[in-house]
């Protein structure tokens, strides 16, 4: 009997694992999980930024899994009071300020009681800040999504759901910025924040997840309690400590489906692929 489709479907399964990690162990449920959103929209016709639009079917799907599932819904303000321990919770963050947030995710948000931090760049519209970091990402298709207007932002705030956190005034690219220009996109966020909106900001994002030692110093001297980055994962794992200044997410991707999500709610990332 030839087995000549052994290897293939041998690949396959390689393959699988190795984009899933499936096999990999749940950490525990007591470990906090931040979860890193954009965008709650439809996908449009460009390849590029992909990534950040997740489905609001999808969103939605995701958020009654979670409520479904016991997770605690928590702000970053919270998660820091409580010492990033507590039990089981979770807290959904939304990066930069695009109107579907409000127009998508907040509906969904209300129906399940949950709660979420809004890192919002002041100087958002009409604001291309992906070239900063990539100089072909040039589309302007970052520039041209519409962003949250300082009234629909009151709103996000008024309802109860969203907190405010600071993500720099132009959402800069921290490692090509001169230092006391950091300084000022950092600290002047923060002031800006609360002034325009009377609210009080405790946590940071940092740009495209890039930041050295100085901007953790800058983030804690502007007067932020707490501060995320990009880098996946869950902090506590394995029994480390857990930094404020440089606090680990959980990446959402519109390109992932509903199994995805869920392994990354149970170790922190997709897979290896």
């Amino acid at each position: 009997m030839s087995l000549w489709w052994l290897l293939p479907a041998l690949i396959l399964v390689l393959v699988v694992s190795a984009r899933y990690a499936w096999w990999k162990p749940s950490l525990p449920d007591h470990l906090p999980r931040v979860l890193m959103y954009h965008m709650i929209s439809s996908q449009g016709t460009s390849k590029k930024h992909r990534g950040l639009r997740v489905d609001p079917v999808m969103f939605e799907r995701q958020i009654a899994w979670l409520a479904g599932n016991g997770w605690e819904f928590v702000t970053l303000s919270t998660l820091t009071e409580r010492g990033f321990s507590g039990g089981k919770q979770v807290a959904i963050t939304f990066d930069d300020g695009y109107e579907d947030n409000m127009r998508n995710a907040l509906p969904v948000l209300q129906k399940y009681d949950a709660k979420a931090t809004l890192y919002l760049v002041v100087d958002r519209h009409d604001n291309d800040w992906s070239v900063k970091k990539k100089a072909h990402h040039n589309t302007g298709e970052l520039a041209a999504e519409p962003k949250l207007s300082d009234r629909q932002v009151r709103q996000l705030i008024d309802s109860g759901v969203f907190e405010l956190g600071g993500h720099t005034l132009t959402h800069c690219h921290l490692p090509s910025t001169p230092s006391d220009e950091k300084a000022q996109e950092i600290g002047a966020c923060r002031q800006v924040l609360e002034e325009t909106f009377e609210t009080s900001v405790t946590s940071f994002a940092y740009p495209f997840g890039l930041f050295s030692a100085e901007d953790v110093n800058l983030v804690r001297e502007a007067g932020f309690s707490n501060a995320v980055t990009t880098d996946e994962g869950i902090d506590g794992a394995g029994g480390s400590n857990t930094d404020p200044w440089r606090l680990r997410r959980i990446k959402v991707s519109g390109k992932d489906n509903f199994w995805a999500f869920k392994i990354r709610m149970r170790i922190g990332f997709r897979g290896y692929l």
